[in-house]
């Protein structure tokens, strides 16, 4: 065999085993006396979408929302004790969790998130409508606070739009900014971020707003980083905004319905929105109708339906999508179900599987990246 075959053909045998392992996710749960404890993991097998069992690494409280160090095995997870805290915990290469430190975070928050260099962790509350970011130390143990900010204002919903409602925050591609979904006052607001100090202070412009009403709860960014995806959770919606790296503003430039025309949208809400690792599709789950609505992602950012499919879950509130691209993995807050659905690799639609695993609420769903 001439030598540039052998190492060719060498080079896709490494590739395909490696694309064979099978990949670990963890579990964020409510947790109750019978059916949940904490924080599960489990691992997916990238080829055929089995489910290894799950097993439970964290006791712990309501672990509502969690998220992964982007430089070492560190995971981090929001819990329910006392009146809310951010936990630390050291990843094994089993999976198995040891705790670091556990610090209280001043209110009830629903979603966390790190900088892109794993120095900085980010919390939003939902209850208090703030945003507020905590220094990490060496050992990913969680360290004192860096910032703190109380968001004010109203939404047209005088229901659920009575004061800021926080649900989440990101961090742009280059590390320069924060963004803060607020669904409280349809802001999605902007900070400039400042990695040696943890410091987040308001960007000008200070904020972007969506269609008044909708509710802005999750964020997702192109693969370019020219776009960003905003679900709308009360206007079952999604809106796509252009991106300034410079200065950190969002320009919207269109908005779906994550649902067809004519569909009975009483107590429907979206809860997460994800895109595919290949950059073409855009996934959002709509909870109350438990589906997953499937959208195509265009050269200039805008979005065209593809598919509206059954979760295979009642109440899909937290998802995600295996770093290959294969499978899609989402959790039912309300049957306790784990549900694996495979992604057609030429149009990114959903169809179910057989693989299923049993688990008390399940809420949050994250996949390891061993590369960390």
């Amino acid at each position: 065999m001439p030598r540039t075959i052998y190492f060719s053909a060498l080079l896709l045998l490494t590739a395909l085993a490696v694309a064979a392992q099978p990949v670990r996710f963890y579990l964020g749960t409510y947790t109750d006396p019978t059916l949940s404890h904490g924080i599960y993991t489990g691992t997916l097998d990238s080829r055929t979408g089995q489910l290894s069992p799950l097993v439970l690494v964290a006791t712990v409280t309501s672990p509502s929302f969690l998220a992964l160090s982007p430089k070492q095995p560190v995971l981090y997870a929001l819990t329910a004790n006392g009146h809310g805290t951010v936990a630390a915990f050291s990843q094994a290469s089993d999976g198995g969790l040891t705790p670091l430190n556990e610090v209280p975070s001043g209110s009830v928050d629903c979603h966390v998130s790190l900088d892109a260099t794993g120095h900085t962790v980010f919390l939003a509350s939902y209850g208090a409508g703030t945003v507020s970011a905590f220094a990490l130390k060496p050992d990913g143990s969680v360290g004192r606070r860096t910032a703190f900010i109380q968001e004010t204002g109203t939404g047209p919903n005088h229901v659920r739009q009575t004061q800021p409602h926080v649900h989440s925050l990101y961090h742009d591609p280059e590390n320069r900014h924060v963004y803060a979904c607020d669904l409280g006052t349809d802001h999605i607001y902007i900070f400039d971020y400042n990695p040696s100090t943890g410091g987040l202070t308001p960007a000008n412009p200070p904020f972007a707003t969506v269609p008044p009403g909708s509710g802005p709860r999750h964020l997702a960014w192109s693969l370019d980083g020219r776009f960003a995806y905003v679900n709308g959770e009360m206007g079952l919606n999604v809106t796509v905004f252009g991106r300034d790296p410079a200065s950190g503003a969002l320009t919207a430039i269109q908005t779906v319905p994550t649902l067809p025309p004519g569909a009975d949208t009483k107590g429907v809400t979206t809860a997460e929105i994800v895109v595919h690792p290949s950059g073409r599709w855009l996934y959002v789950s709509n909870r109350g109708c438990g589906t997953i609505a499937v959208f195509a992602l265009g050269g200039d950012g805008k979005l065209t339906w593809v598919q509206n499919a059954p979760a295979q879950v009642k109440v899909p509130r937290g998802f995600a999508v295996d770093p290959a691209g294969h499978w899609l993995l989402v959790g039912g807050q309300m049957d306790n179900i784990i549900a694996v659905l495979q992604i057609d690799p030429d149009t990114g639609k959903l169809a179910a599987t057989d693989q299923t695993a049993t688990v008390g609420a399940p809420v949050c769903v994250i996949f390891d990246t061993p590369a960390r």
